[in-house]
Formats: C-alpha cells, sequence, structure tokens
C-alpha cells in the first residue's frame, strides 16, 4: 500500500445486537475481554475489546441511536450479527484524511472521541482515538473501511488482556464473500492504493501492510471448498464473513472452543453460528 498515513489492518468490528451475550459468547471460545467500555454520548456505542499484539476484534452494540451509529443500526437491521467495518491503523488521522481527499475520495473526518477504561490495577484511565472514514459508499462487498489514531495505546493493549485461554496472538486474514472476487478486490485497491494477488481456487488477496493481516475475497462456495464440513449459515453472499486467527497452540486452541470447534487439517474452525456471524478460523503460526 502507497498510503504514507495508513499502516494495515488495525481492528475488525464485529456489531452484536446483545452486547454483553456476545462478550459471553466469545468468552466461552477462549478469548479474554476487555471490560465494557462506552463511547461518548455522539457515538453512542458501547464495546469489549479482544487484544492481540498489534491488532484486536471490537465487539460493538449500539446503547443510543444516534446520526452516527445510523450505519450501524442498518447493518443490523439487514443482516444481524456480523463483521461490519474494519479499521486501519493511521499515524496522523489528519494527514491520513487529506491524503484520502487528494486521490479523490471524500474523506469524513478527522472525529476524536475517547472512552473511559478500568485498569487492572484498580482505578481509571482514558482511551482517546482519532479517526478517519472513506465515504460510506465506498465499501467493498457491502464492508466499510476507516482508520484510527491511538493516541494511548497503553490503556488498550494491556498485557493482562493479551494472553487469551485459545492462544491467539493476532489476525492472520479477513475473510470476505462476494460473488465476483476480483470485482470488490479491485475495489479495495483503489480506495488503499495497495496491491492484489490470485490464489488458485480463485481467491483474490489484497495486502493491508507489511507485517499486518490481509484480506482475501473469495465466494461464498469457495469459502465451502475450503472448509468442508463447516456450517455457513449465517455467512453472507457479500460481506465480511470470517476471520482467520493465529495461535501459540493449536492444542490449547481445540480445548478452549471446546465443541463449538472442528478440526481441519492444521486448523481449528468455528461455524460463525456460534460466533456472532463470525467464521473463525484459528491457525497455528
Amino acid at each position: 500500500m502507497s498510503l504514507q498515513y495508513v499502516v494495515g489492518i488495525d481492528h475488525a468490528v464485529v456489531m452484536v445486537k446483545d452486547l454483553d451475550s456476545a462478550a459471553a459468547n466469545w468468552q466461552r471460545l477462549g478469548f479474554t475481554l476487555s471490560p465494557r467500555g462506552t463511547h461518548s454520548p455522539a457515538l453512542g456505542s458501547g464495546n469489549y475489546t479482544i487484544m492481540f499484539g498489534h491488532d484486536y476484534i471490537e465487539l460493538l452494540g449500539i446503547l443510543t441511536p444516534t446520526e452516527h451509529n445510523a450505519p450501524s443500526r442498518a447493518f443490523l437491521d439487514a443482516r444481524g450479527d456480523g463483521i461490519e467495518r474494519i479499521a486501519f491503523t493511521t499515524t496522523d488521522a489528519a494527514k491520513g484524511a487529506e491524503e484520502l481527499r487528494d486521490l479523490g475520495l471524500d474523506a469524513v473526518g478527522p472525529i476524536d472521541f475517547g472512552r473511559p477504561v478500568p485498569l487492572p490495577g484498580g482505578g481509571e484511565g482514558e482511551a482517546r482515538f482519532s479517526i478517519f472514514q472513506w465515504p460510506l459508499t465506498e465499501a467493498p462487498a457491502g464492508l466499510r473501511i476507516f482508520a484510527c489514531q491511538h493516541h494511548t495505546r497503553d490503556t488498550v493493549w494491556i498485557p493482562e488482556l493479551q494472553r487469551h485461554a485459545n492462544g491467539a496472538t493476532g489476525l492472520v486474514r479477513v475473510l470476505i464473500t462476494a460473488p465476483r472476487p476480483e470485482s470488490d478486490a479491485r475495489h479495495m485497491l483503489r480506495l488503499i492504493d495497495g496491491e492484489q494477488y490470485s490464489e488458485p481456487d480463485g481467491s483474490v488477496v489484497v495486502p493491508s501492510g507489511e507485517g499486518r493481516a490481509e484480506f482475501a475475497f473469495l465466494s461464498r462456495d469457495t469459502l465451502a471448498q475450503q472448509y468442508p464440513g463447516v456450517s455457513l449459515d449465517g455467512v453472507p453472499e457479500r460481506g465480511g464473513a470470517g476471520l482467520i486467527i493465529a495461535v501459540s497452540d493449536l492444542a490449547a486452541t481445540a480445548q478452549a472452543v471446546g465443541a463449538a470447534g472442528v478440526a481441519l487439517g492444521n486448523s481449528v474452525v468455528v461455524a460463525s453460528s456460534a460466533a456472532n456471524g463470525v467464521l473463525l478460523v484459528f491457525v497455528q503460526r
């Protein structure tokens, strides 16, 4: 990617209708979750985070309907739980937004916000962010993208929250289903000024940045061929479908996810119906 102020994938946003129920669900899969966070009144949302080395998963729920969260509410109404957005890391949100405008994209932002953070040793800190968004109409395979600048990384990447019973250590791939993978991959390329490569099964991969997770666009049929015997109920024909997650010990992963996991070769797979609309693929790295 040649964008100067965008580093690569920062986190995946999983929209959920029932935030606390979703948190309990992911805990049952062996993830350590942060305490529940509450965003500003203008955002009207709350979250739990699942922290890894340099990226993470965010479970996001609507607490109060606002103008800002209208697209997220529309997503939940249309699809239900699932991957709604992917965030990139930006080193400077204001300059990143200007860089998009220089490419002819009508960037939204930057927007500054924060949330209180309960600290493991007691007391409370604050997590502060600045974000900018690509235009709402520019969503490859219906997946919205934005970029996040972390001003207080020490209140987000807390060591105690980065240790997971299932051994998860980071994101490897975001799986995006699309009837025409090549077309949606080209759309993503245009938005991030990046590159792509194709795999033998027809998947089209778009790297997000050196050392960061990548995007893989593929048809639902191809996804079924990759993970035979795993139910794809709840996986959309077009949209954010799943996450491939690196783990340190696949045997520990299998034990942690229990009956929800299916062993397939060198991976353990959890169907989307067991993970709030997200197909989870654990691979040892």
